[in-house]
């Protein structure tokens, strides 16, 4: 049975052709679902439901007076915020606009070596970073039956690897799997450059993180990069950053525009690293919250979420995820993410986002009464 006829509405709605490859395209959503875009609920994209915090919003509506200048291109105040922040040297951090803009010059970089493995399943925008300066990738692929963080990544035994780059993240997207330090330190020593991708660690609170940051000083071959717009409800603001040593950087410099980040997204972020209240009300938020989606999903037939460290849980289902997806969307205006962006997942899995407990309700009676059917 081919896919028109298995779905048959699914290829006459006009937004079957602008499938997007990211969560949180509520446009797509609310022409597939007849509604305005303001009326879905979306799961799809994993970003903290409490934000953005009032102190951000504040900073950006008391400096609308600076549109009318250009930013500072090497963005002093904001390193400097993010040097105090992490407690580490201000020339080892380059703002980007949003975490992607940032792989894409790491895509470069990495692409300067014989070959990148590439742990999966992957973030889209690692393989559309690496594809388009041509690297050479071997795909990793995670243990996904047995979700243990210390055999997550398996290396053959003797894989050439002193030319060779890593890439992955920690938190794992879109799994959830928090890997340890201890199991990724060896990777250090073996690979001649290592990028840890860590946008979803500032949802843990610090005494559980396993943050590589601080190692960034003795491993010159370490590259982190974090993202602010998820743990603050920001994404239309565009804002990341990476840490790596400065010559990294400042080639990264030359290769990308000149003005990235734009003021109203430099003030938000150093209000953002400042409001300490909004951090420890999102680490008392989520732990609790996740354990009760975790649990509604588990007394659904047909549906095994997995373990999670982040603010999202990936879900294996019995019925097709697309299929869940379209029922979702026609019935409820409920968004999740589907997994067909990750060929090692496809119709097997879906991926949603923790949110207010209220809206987790909604997401889980919306569930039974369409695997009920």
């Amino acid at each position: 049975m081919t896919a028109s006829s298995k779905f048959p509405d699914r290829d006459r709605t006009p937004a079957n052709a602008s499938r997007p490859t990211h969560g949180g395209n509520r446009n797509w959503a609310a022409q597939y679902a007849n509604c305005k875009p303001e009326d879905i609920l979306d799961f799809s994209a994993s970003i903290n439901p409490l934000g953005p915090p009032q102190s951000v919003l504040t900073a950006i509506s008391t400096h609308l007076d600076r549109l009318t200048a250009y930013p500072d291109p090497s963005y002093d105040r904001l390193r400097a915020a993010l040097s105090d922040f992490h407690n580490l040297p201000a020339d080892w951090i380059l703002p980007g606009n949003g975490a992607a803009e940032l792989l894409t010059w790491i895509g470069r970089e990495l692409a300067r070596l014989d070959t990148v493995y590439l742990v999966t399943p992957a973030f889209a925008d690692y393989h559309r970073s690496l594809a388009a300066f041509n690297a050479k990738v071997v795909a990793q692929p995670m243990d996904l039956k047995t979700p243990s963080p210390q055999r997550a990544i398996e290396f053959p035994s003797s894989p050439p690897r002193k030319s060779c780059g890593l890439l992955l993240n920690n938190p794992h997207n879109p799994t959830g799997t928090l890997t340890p330090r201890e199991v990724l330190l060896p990777y250090l020593e073996q690979f001649a450059l290592v990028v840890v991708d860590e946008a979803f660690m500032d949802f843990l609170p610090l005494d559980l993180q396993q943050s590589l940051l601080d190692l960034i000083l003795d491993f010159p071959n370490l590259v982190v990069l974090r993202s602010l717009t998820k743990f603050y409800s920001l994404p239309g603001l565009r804002l990341g950053y990476a840490i790596a040593r400065p010559d990294y950087l400042r080639r990264w410099q030359q290769w990308r525009d000149p003005w990235p980040v734009n003021i109203l997204a430099e003030v938000a972020a150093i209000a953002a690293l400042q409001d300490r209240g909004f951090q420890q009300q999102t680490w008392d938020w989520l732990s609790p919250t996740r354990t009760a989606l975790m649990e509604g999903l588990q007394t659904l037939p047909g549906l095994t979420p997995r373990p999670s460290a982040a603010n999202f849980i990936l879900v294996e289902t019995e019925v097709p995820s697309s299929q869940l997806q379209r029922d979702l969307l026609k019935s409820q205006q409920v968004l999740i993410r589907d997994c067909l962006s990750f060929p090692e997942l496809g119709d097997r899995y879906f991926r949603i986002a923790v949110r207010l407990p209220a809206e987790n309700e909604r997401l889980l009676t919306s569930l039974e009464q369409i695997l009920q059917k």
